[in-house]
């Protein structure tokens, strides 16, 4: 069973998410650390990108923000190291496709094993194209984690079959933002999924709110918030690691 996997084994998971390098690099290793602190059972990691197409105004800014700062990939690696300083919160990379291409699969790769991110989720690496990619995953013991959304039907029963770590359902059509409603039957693609792996199910885009997380951990395996923190991170300055930890630990206490 893969470490991500393991996650959700005997509870229903809190997945949080940050851009790196927004609005510093000390800043986020403070805030993943407030995320593990609040009970985050797992914790992605944006790695700053200039088109990130599956991104919506929230996290498109932050990009942005850290962009403007200079932010590197190699950056990112080393804001990862120094919470494995004092963390052992599992992690994983959400990125696009250019950005781990341009360090090489192999070597991206390597350095998530070295410091202990267990996967990753590339929105944009077209499931036809994975292969390459996938065999640098396996061979480092990592997932490839892969998305379903609204308009993958036909296409659910290889996306599901190839699966591992946890699948993140998209719960609307769009890019993430935070949502009042959602109009897609999330039960009937959660069910669909479960006729052909027993991969977690995790759902995001959208979700804010207490009560969408009970809702969504009902038909989910997982919960995951992405707009939501980086909003948080945005308007709270020096304050952010205090709100996301008690943030946290609202949202946790409403899946649990």
């Amino acid at each position: 069973m893969s470490k991500v996997k393991q996650i959700f084994a005997n509870h229903k998971a809190f997945v949080g998410f940050v851009v790196a390098g927004d609005p510093s690099l000390d800043a986020t290793v403070d805030n993943i650390l407030a995320l593990a602190a609040g009970g985050a059972d797992l914790i992605e990691i944006g790695i700053p990108f200039s088109d990130p197409v599956a991104d919506g105004p929230v996290i498109a800014a932050a990009d942005k923000r850290a962009l403007d700062r200079q932010v590197t990939t190699d950056d990112v690696f080393a804001v990862i190291r120094r919470v494995r300083e004092q963390s052992n919160v599992p992690l994983v990379f959400l990125t696009y496709a250019n950005l781990v291409y341009q360090v090489g699969y192999q070597e991206f790769c390597r350095r998530c094993a070295e410091l202990n991110v267990a996967g990753m989720i590339i929105p944009d690496l077209p499931y036809e194209e994975q292969d390459e990619l996938l065999a640098a995953t396996q061979e480092f013991d990592l997932d490839l984690i892969q998305l379903v959304a609204p308009t993958s039907k036909s296409r659910i029963k290889k996306i599901a079959q190839r699966a591992t770590g946890f699948i993140y359902v998209v719960s609307s059509m769009g890019t993430t933002g935070t949502r009042d409603n959602f109009q897609t039957d999330l039960r009937a693609v959660t069910d669909e999924i479960r006729q052909y792996t027993d991969t977690p199910v995790a759902i995001g885009f959208g979700i804010h709110t207490p009560e969408q997380a009970h809702a969504m951990s009902q038909v989910a395996d997982g919960v995951i918030v992405g707009s939501q923190i980086v909003e948080l991170i945005e308007k709270a300055g020096d304050q952010a690691p205090e709100q996301l930890t008690a943030y946290v630990r609202e949202m946790k206490r409403a899946i649990d």
